[in-house]
């Protein structure tokens, strides 16, 4: 083999080489994401499991003592907790989801390329917020200013359930939070959104236009169906901060322990995120074991919203 022919097979063996090490350590990462998901799950399983699987009739003093006699069961305990929380998420996708559609739609296909470009940025910003940020606006803020505006839903829709009065002064409801957490959330779903609307195809845009479709038509017909799975991906990743916000919650919503649908009366409904944080500081061991319990339960909460939507969004190849 003459000196050409080897030095035009070192390139390629080297390269070889490169893609074995490159694949070693991507692997290396993947095991690792899973290794660490498996140890946080045992650590919650093991420090809970004697409240969920241990003595019933010990473990019923323990959360008593606990609860203060609110609750003598952990279910009984979680329960509120956990509605609470999926309730609060739940209106804070329902408020932003449709914003956020909005504005990306605007973003990616109605804006000038300039205003679009700040509005990007922009958003992008928002995304980087800290919660406790948002926590400080929503607490001296919005909460005395949103006073007036429940009121006025409290007088004129009272006869809702949902809109049951009277309105809490100061507005420390589920309501007032459910907006500061869409606001919290809108930004993440806008940017996902954006990213995938501007990656519609091309030629089944000026397609639909050449046919005489007006804009809006156009989007309906090219855009939106393109980006249904990752829209839906986006609003599941804005769903999980939502579950798992705790400092913003915490330093807004009044907590309760009930199973109450009033959105403008406080004291009504707690989620499990804030109500670590709050109670935690002063638990004693059994408490914590509690409180971690608790903790489980969002965890498996949270990698069911995750695991839907990744079932939601896979795509099939045919």
């Amino acid at each position: 083999m003459s000196s050409q022919e080897k030095a035009a097979m070192m390139p390629a063996a080297s390269g070889k080489t490169a893609d074995k090490v490159f694949r070693a350590i991507a692997y290396a990462c993947g095991i690792l994401i899973l290794v660490v998901l498996a140890a946080v799950f045992l650590f919650l399983l093991f420090r809970a499991w004697p409240l969920i699987g241990g003595d019933q009739k010990a473990n019923s003093q323990t959360i008593s003592d606990f609860t203060g006699g609110k609750s003598s069961s952990f279910w009984g305990y979680v329960g509120p907790l956990l509605f609470g929380t999926v309730l609060v998420s739940a209106l804070a996708l329902l408020i932003s989801f449709f914003v956020s559609l909005g504005i990306a739609l605007f973003i990616s296909h109605y804006a000038p390329k300039k205003l679009a470009t700040a509005l990007s940025y922009v958003v992008d910003l928002l995304a980087a917020i800290p919660s406790v940020i948002y926590g400080l606006w929503g607490g001296l803020i919005l909460v005395p200013a949103i006073y007036p505006f429940w009121n006025w839903i409290a007088t004129y829709f009272g006869w809702i359930p949902l809109f049951a009065g009277p309105a809490a002064s100061p507005s420390r409801t589920v309501a007032t939070v459910a907006v500061v957490l869409a606001v919290m959330i809108l930004p993440i779903i806008t940017s996902l959104s954006r990213d995938i609307f501007l990656q519609a195809p091309r030629l089944q845009q000026e397609a639909a236009l050449a046919l005489g479709a007006t804009k809006w038509e156009m989007i309906k017909l090219a855009v939106l169906p393109f980006g249904k799975s990752g829209v839906v991906s986006a609003s599941m990743l804005g769903l999980g901060r939502a579950l798992g916000e705790t400092m913003a919650v915490l330093m807004i919503l009044s907590p309760g322990l009930t199973y109450s649908f009033k959105l403008l009366q406080a004291s009504q409904n707690q989620t499990i995120a804030a109500n670590i944080a709050a109670q935690y500081p002063e638990a004693n061991d059994l408490g914590v074991s509690v409180l971690i319990g608790t903790g489980l339960v969002l965890f498996l909460i949270t990698f069911v919203v995750n695991y839907v939507a990744r079932k939601i969004t896979e795509k099939k190849v045919a």
